[in-house]
């Protein structure tokens, strides 16, 4: 097992008294799959190492070899300066309570000033006890269904996982896959919008003649309000050629 401390650039995901081994494996995954690979496991029920964690992390096996096992609590936290603990239920406890937004976006705060943080997981029974939480500094409260609150180690890991890669520079809010097309420029659109007006002018469409101006008007503001790409004007200039040619062949 590694003993090295946590690095500066992440927090510690810290599973208390996990109980099956492929859970372990799956929050490794999960770690994995948002860039965390500081793991610390705390007197796993079914003892370490696990063939069932093994098993269960597949590609994030590497994590499982790094992780720090810890005989109790106070040793998982010895070098931490700030830590959360994840709770899904009320606690009679007077601590700041996070949102898993609020609480990654406090994190990355605090290990850029230098801190070190951990976040606690607990066991998948029942979660972690008072006496657990009282040795974090503050609660991430996981807005779950009240009828139904258990939420599984690893999808917690998940989600809080999510949560400390969306606050990273790397995540785009928002994003048009635009499937190696570009959007039309407006001289593309305009010239769409005239030759859909000129055919359907030879049509007579725009009847009667004292609603010409507003229908052509009101046309023109559809073209604009439209996110049309490339691919779309072409297609859509194919399309009146290909009715006007049909109309021909008539």
């Amino acid at each position: 097992m590694s003993d090295t401390v946590i690095p500066p650039a992440i927090p510690a995901f810290v599973l208390v008294r996990p109980q099956m081994g492929e859970n372990i494996g799956a929050a490794s995954r999960a770690m994995w799959n948002f860039g965390l690979d500081h793991m610390r496991i705390v007197a796993p029920r079914d003892g370490w190492p696990n063939p069932a964690a093994v098993a269960m992390a597949s590609g994030a096996g590497r994590l499982l070899d790094e992780a720090k096992l810890c005989a109790d609590l106070p040793d998982a936290l010895a070098d931490c300066d700030f830590v959360f603990a994840t709770t899904a239920r009320d606690r009679d406890l007077t601590k700041p309570v996070y949102s898993p937004e609020e609480a990654m976006n406090e994190a990355r705060k605090r290990i850029a000033s230098g801190q070190r943080v951990a976040v606690l997981f607990g066991p998948e029974r029942a979660g972690l006890e008072n006496d657990d939480i009282a040795r974090a500094n503050a609660i991430v409260s996981v807005p779950v269904n009240p009828a139904f609150a258990s939420l599984n180690l690893a999808q917690c890991v998940l989600l809080m996982g999510y949560e400390w890669m969306r606050g990273g520079d790397g995540v785009v809010a928002h994003e048009d896959g635009l499937a190696g097309t570009q959007w039309a420029s407006g001289q593309e659109v305009e010239h769409l919008a005239t030759h859909y007006e000129e055919r359907m002018e030879d049509a007579g469409f725009f009847y009667p003649a004292h609603k010409e101006s507003s229908m052509k008007v009101n046309l023109r503001n559809m073209w604009s309000r439209m996110p049309l790409t490339r691919a779309d004007v072409q297609m859509l200039h194919g399309m009146m050629r290909q009715m006007v040619r049909w109309k021909e062949r008539d």
